[in-house]
């Protein structure tokens, strides 16, 4: 027996190592209880999951629970109790939950248990709740809506002008100003004629 014990301890370590690796690569958990899901189902779950960029994996409860310790996390043992699913995500993880309530929705044997956000235990009310949260994406495009409405209002508004503009047959055109009197010319006194006899600059003398 003493034999025996040896040989399970290190693949036991070796497990715990494995799950401690395998958990630590993502940062939200949500904990789920698959009793009855049949294998095409599951198959599906993990299609849609990774979608998101998430994945759903068994590990054992006992293993998971030395891992999750390990991690300075809070204490999930009350939700890793019977056959549990961890689905993994490394952001959005209220996107990865809404994919597990939608498709509760479907596969009633699926059954949310609770959550681990941001190291923060999440029961089941407030694991749906969370699932309802908008996701980054759709906050974007929120924004983006938010930002653009102006612009794109402006922009109606300024189309709709253009167009009434071209039915009345398009824009009077600008008068053009008139363009100032010119000052009349003054005419340049006539030259001098240089062939004419000069003045006399005084009188003849009186003849004698």
């Amino acid at each position: 027996m003493a034999m025996l014990a040896k040989k399970i301890q290190p693949a036991k370590t070796a497990a715990i190592e494995a799950a401690k690796k395998t958990l630590g690569e993502y940062n939200d958990f949500i904990f789920t209880e698959y009793r009855g899901m049949t294998v095409e189902q599951i198959t599906r779950l993990r299609d849609k999951l990774r979608e998101k960029d998430s994945v759903v994996k068994v590990i054992k409860n006992n293993f998971a629970r030395i891992a999750f310790e390990g991690m300075d996390a809070a204490n999930v043992s009350e939700y890793l109790k019977g056959p549990t699913a961890i689905a993994m995500a490394k952001q959005d993880s209220n996107e990865t939950a809404k994919i597990l309530y939608d498709f509760a929705q479907e596969v009633p044997a699926l059954k949310i248990k609770g959550a681990l956000v941001n190291k923060e235990i999440y029961d089941a009310a407030k694991t749906e709740a969370y699932s309802k949260v908008p996701g980054k994406n759709q906050l974007i495009a929120m924004l983006m809506s938010a930002i653009n409405g102006p612009a794109q209002k402006l922009a109606a508004t300024l189309q709709a002008y253009v167009e009434k503009l071209e039915k009345e047959g398009g824009a009077p055109a600008p008068k053009a100003e008139a363009a100032p009197a010119e000052a009349p010319k003054t005419e340049a006194a006539p030259a001098a004629d240089a062939s004419a006899p000069a003045a006399a600059e005084t009188e003849a003398a009186p003849q004698a």
